[in-house]
């Protein structure tokens, strides 16, 4: 996968067994907390291939192998 960047929309591709929340004291959440397929945005980059992404439901670490960069194709084209 390439590097990503901070502000960039990224999708899951694959959910991990749990989320970890990117607070000051992170919190485990069930794994149907963020959905495959959900988009979000980079926040911050984070030791041993972890991103801080913003979802809907809250900011999560995630490693790099259950992200893929959101596919612009998904907007539908302007006449």
């Amino acid at each position: 996968m390439d590097e990503l960047q901070v502000g960039q929309a990224v999708c899951v591709v694959t959910a991990p067994l749990y989320w970890k929340t990117a607070d000051p004291m992170p919190m485990l959440r069930p794994p149907d907390t963020v959905a495959v397929g959900e988009v979000g945005t980079v926040v911050d980059r984070r030791p041993a291939g972890y991103w801080a992404v913003r979802f809907n439901r809250g900011v999560f670490l995630v490693e790099s192998r259950h992200l893929a960069a959101a596919d612009s194709a998904t907007d539908s084209p302007q006449p």
